[in-house]
């Protein structure tokens, strides 16, 4: 069963990031208009994830640390399984960028060069992370089969309500610095992003914990 659920969540992510970065050098490479070419990638992205958790979800599909991290905080998967979980999403993210970069004939790996910093984005990253955890546990309280269209919307608005361009997956975050294009980020902003987006996960937390006094039987059906 464990092994099932890592495999799950491996594909998912190497999907995921595919689709993240695969939809971004393609939007370059048809568009010049940056606000052009960040639609294509927000409108891909936000189906891929709908249609990602769709199919993997019963088996897992966090696809994500911060939720699995969250999942853990309310006890809903153990500590060694969490480690696995967020093991295999790394993994997964990773292989996924390098198989866009040689879709689109590129290097397999190139680090990018795509400066992202300054404190207005790291609180968007907060902002962004936050968001997606109270929307998947939030929404998983009333209508969980409604789960993967409220995580995929959401994604794909917060592309453009924060700052960041919300990446809200410390995976995603350090995969993307394995790409020169222009889903990337340069590995030197990797760390303050994962920090953000560690403190939107725990604010995210305690906001559903507040909200929710049923919290921890939701995040045990989500994760199940």
């Amino acid at each position: 069963m464990l092994l099932r659920r890592a495999f799950a969540e491996l594909l998912g992510s190497a999907f995921l990031a595919t689709a993240v970065v695969g939809s971004g050098i393609m939007a370059a490479r048809l568009s010049t208009d940056t606000g052009l070419q960040l639609l294509e990638n927000s409108i891909a992205t936000g189906a891929a994830l709908i249609a990602l958790i769709l199919a993997l979800g019963p088996v897992s599909a966090a696809f994500n640390p911060i939720v699995t991290l969250v999942e853990l905080g309310f006890r809903a998967v153990s500590a060694g399984d969490a480690a696995v979980f967020v093991a295999a999403q790394f993994l997964g993210t990773a292989g996924g960028v390098v198989i866009a970069n040689l879709m689109y004939d590129l290097p397999a790996v190139t680090l990018s060069r795509h400066s992202r910093g300054g404190t207005g984005l790291l609180l968007g990253e907060v902002v962004a992370t936050l968001g997606l955890v109270l929307v998947v546990f939030g929404v998983a309280r009333t209508r969980r089969t409604a789960v993967p269209f409220a995580v995929g919307g959401y994604i794909a608005a917060a592309y453009w309500f924060t700052s960041s361009t919300s990446f809200a997956n410390p995976a995603i975050t350090a995969a993307r610095s394995l790409t020169d294009t222009f889903a990337g980020i340069d590995p030197s902003c990797v760390a303050a992003f994962v920090a953000a987006q560690l403190v939107g996960g725990a604010l995210g937390f305690g906001v559903v914990r507040l909200l929710y006094p049923d919290a921890r039987h939701i995040a045990e059906e989500i994760a199940a």
